[in-house]
């Protein structure tokens, strides 16, 4: 009983110290709270939309084949330059035996059909200079013969590019190699040698072999939240602020707004375009890929008054804006001096009257909170 009596008065000492420190303590700074001050300077304020998203060619087109087989020879590589009918790869046939007995099936027919219509023309040639039918009949046989030695010629030809992949003949060289269609950079490989192509029909997509692009037309394609997108207007300026090159920024301007936003992750979203200008210095290149947001300059103040707009005071429902000012004695309050503001970018504002430059504002330190 003795110790807990004692462990109770040792108790009680420390905490009439604490509170007779804390009192002590109030007396030395008169219980006043302290201020920081911070001073109004000249600046500038921009008003801007931010866009995220990346660097992208114009032109970007994928490469596919229009016949099947397996991939003998690639003669391009990633980055290499092209040009429009360069080869970019051969294609071997790699038939069926179904294909191969049905491409000399119709070979068959096409022979059967045109001996027929020869002997038919033939004989209906020799039936006319005796007279003995009309001349329409013998031109009916003549075109009936053609005819067949057309559907003969393509399915020999059929037959030739179904084993070899290529055609001799019609006083040109039909070969099984894919070409660049246009011009550009080879920025993707899908295919290497030995891997099988499916072709580019009307009922499917065909095998993509390759994508390439204009790398000499680069634009910025990326998106605007709906809440800025209003503000925004083609032409508006434009600064990109790219992770690849830091300390170089490169400028635009807005060139396509979509008419129509998209749903992603809860947002809505308004893609789009942004032009740019050609960068001073010539030793940066710029890739397709790089990641970048975009300043879009709405408007723009500089050489103004600013003061951080977190030390404005409002009332009356907002309609006027104060601030507050050293007291004039180190005993005084902290006075109350009404302003004009102008341009926001959140964070600064642009006062317009009130203060002059190299005024100090009050900044009470942040409540506690219990």
């Amino acid at each position: 009983m003795a110790r807990l009596f004692k462990i109770l008065v040792a108790f009680l000492i420390v905490a009439a110290a604490v509170i007779g420190a804390y009192f002590w303590f109030q007396g030395r700074t008169g219980g006043k709270e302290t201020f920081k001050l911070v001073q109004v300077e000249r600046g500038s304020i921009t008003e801007k939309a931010i866009a995220v998203g990346q660097i992208e060619p114009r032109l970007e087109f994928e490469v596919k084949s229009k016949i099947s087989g397996i991939v003998k020879r690639c003669a391009v590589e990633v980055g290499d330059r092209v040009e429009p009918g360069d080869p970019l790869f051969e294609i071997v046939p790699d038939p069926t035996p179904f294909e191969l007995v049905e491409a000399h099936r119709r070979v068959d027919a096409a022979q059967s059909a045109y001996n027929r219509a020869q002997s038919d023309w033939n004989r209906s040639s020799k039936l006319a200079r005796q007279g003995i039918i009309a001349t329409e009949e013998e031109d009916a046989r003549r075109e009936s013969f053609e005819l067949a030695k057309i559907e003969l010629a393509t399915a020999q030809d059929n037959l030739e590019l179904t084993r070899e992949g290529r055609i001799a003949g019609r006083g040109r060289q039909m070969e099984s190699i894919i070409r660049a269609p246009a011009a550009g950079i080879v920025l993707q490989r899908e295919v290497d040698p030995g891997d099988p192509v499916v072709p580019l029909t009307t009922f499917q997509a065909g095998t993509v072999m390759a994508t390439v692009a204009d790398m000499t037309d680069l634009l910025f394609r990326g998106t605007v939240d709906e809440i800025d997108v209003g503000k925004l207007q083609v032409g508006v300026p434009a600064r990109l602020n790219i992770g690849a090159l830091p300390g170089h920024p490169v400028t635009g301007y807005l060139s396509r707004i979509a008419p129509q936003a998209r749903e992603e992750e809860g947002a809505r979203l308004f893609e789009v375009e942004i032009e740019l200008h050609e960068m001073e210095n010539a030793d940066i290149i710029l890739r397709a890929g790089y990641s970048s947001t975009a300043d879009l300059i709405i408007r723009e103040k500089t050489d103004i008054l600013i003061a951080p707009e977190r030390l404005l005071l409002f009332e009356d429902d907002r309609a006027k804006t104060f601030v507050e000012l050293p007291p004039e004695t180190p005993e005084g309050e902290p006075r109350k001096v009404e302003i004009q503001t102008g341009l926001s970018d959140g964070l600064n504002i642009e006062v317009t009257e009130g203060l002059e430059e190299g005024d100090e504002l009050v900044e009470r330190p942040p409540r506690e909170i219990f």
